[in-house]
């Protein structure tokens, strides 16, 4: 058997609020997708992955997964049902014995549902996971009851959802020369051709990410994972303070703010990134960001301070880290910063993999006092909490 999985991640995602996409939002530190796409990458018998996104999307996606390696995704259509049928033809060429197809928003699934879905498929041509109807259903036109549902053999379907590949492939070309349109999931599909679809027992845990409150969750149940496996918590402080020369904005947190001068520096001096680098350094015994990027190095003339931001992500990840929390603040008498908090923490959350609730950012003045209080520059602080195995 030889196995491809198609991730479908085309939707608009707008139903759970946010800057971004539900599948692009943060959760447990990673984007939906990441852990989703990882899910598949990393089970053995999952032979080829095949991402499938909205039109649009293609620079969210290559943030969310890199260092994933995953292949290139097709843009899907307008429905899911378009996009399922564009993700399986990517897979064609792969000449795959079976497909799995499964919602980007569902990064709860598990190694052993995986196993479960193609384990079933050596004795049956189509397979959907799901879950039966515990509670009592109600036929409620308008929102009046008429009747009562016998939920008796009725379930809830999930993803993945398993076929053999030709026979899935017949029965989405065929729906689409027919023009049937709006078919819900892929075993609609293969019902339509008459393909035969075995049930089996899903996972509750195994839940689809839709409302502003699913993701709210689902940062607090995946971040319980990463916390509960890294007991070793580090708190670490970084210090940064930059000169003002003549310009026309300053770069705070990768934000650049209309001013009339700019921070002078190396790199593009933004005291906010590069605080947060040496508390992340210092929090896991890495030094500082002058040891890791010299200014006497000419690589980092003008460089986007993210680039050492990122450096100090990647170092902790190395050991297994992760970062939990973020407080950076912010010493200026100008410009004034507070309506920008809101894009710095857009900027930040992708890096530090954390979700914005997570990041605090503040900006206050020294009341007129020193050398910031003068309008002579800006300085950061900022505290971090890690946590290691």
């Amino acid at each position: 058997m030889t196995v491809a999985a198609v991730i479908v991640a085309g939707g608009s995602g707008l139903r759970a609020g946010g800057e971004r996409p539900k599948q692009y939002q943060i959760i447990g530190g990673r984007p939906v997708i990441w852990w989703t796409c990882r899910a598949f990458l990393e089970h053995p018998a999952i032979d080829h992955v095949q991402p499938v996104i909205g039109e649009g999307h293609e620079a969210l996606f290559a943030e969310a997964t890199d260092g994933l390696g995953l292949a290139l995704p097709v843009i899907g259509g307008p429905t899911r049902q378009e996009s399922c049928r564009i993700g399986i033809e990517a897979v064609a060429r792969h000449k795959p014995s079976h497909v799995l197809i499964h919602d980007a928003a569902r990064p709860f699934v598990s190694p052993s549902l995986i196993a479960d879905v193609m384990n079933w498929l050596e004795r049956f041509p189509a397979v959907v996971p799901g879950m039966p109807v515990a509670e009592t259903l109600k036929h409620a036109p308008g929102g009046v009851v008429s009747r009562t549902v016998d939920r008796s053999g009725i379930w809830t379907a999930q993803t993945p959802q398993g076929f053999r590949f030709d026979d899935i492939l017949a029965a989405y070309r065929r729906a689409e020369a027919e023009r049937f349109e709006n078919l819900t999931d892929d075993a609609s599909v293969a019902e339509r051709s008459g393909i035969p679809v075995s049930m089996i027992p899903g996972r509750p845990e195994n839940r689809k990410l839709t409302t502003a409150e699913d993701i709210a969750q689902a940062d607090r149940d995946m971040m319980s994972v990463q916390l509960r496996d890294r007991p070793d918590i580090r708190i670490g402080q970084g210090i940064d303070i930059h000169p003002f020369e003549h310009g026309d904005a300053v770069v705070l947190c990768g934000v650049a703010i209309p001013y009339s001068q700019r921070l002078a520096g190396h790199s593009d001096a933004d005291v906010g990134l590069h605080a947060l680098t040496d508390a992340i350094l210092g929090a896991i015994g890495e030094g500082d960001i002058g040891t890791h990027f010299p200014p006497s190095d000419q690589r980092w003339k003008g460089a986007p301070s993210r680039i050492f931001l990122a450096r100090a992500i990647e170092l902790l990840e190395a050991k297994g880290g992760i970062l939990a929390h973020a407080d950076l603040t912010l010493l200026a008498e100008a410009p004034r910063i507070a309506s920008h908090v809101a894009a710095m923490k857009a900027v930040l959350a992708p890096i530090l993999r954390l979700d914005a609730g997570r990041i605090a950012i503040k900006a206050t003045t020294t009341e007129k006092l020193g050398a910031i209080g003068r309008g002579e520059g800006i300085m950061a602080f900022a505290t971090v909490t890690v946590r290691l195995p």
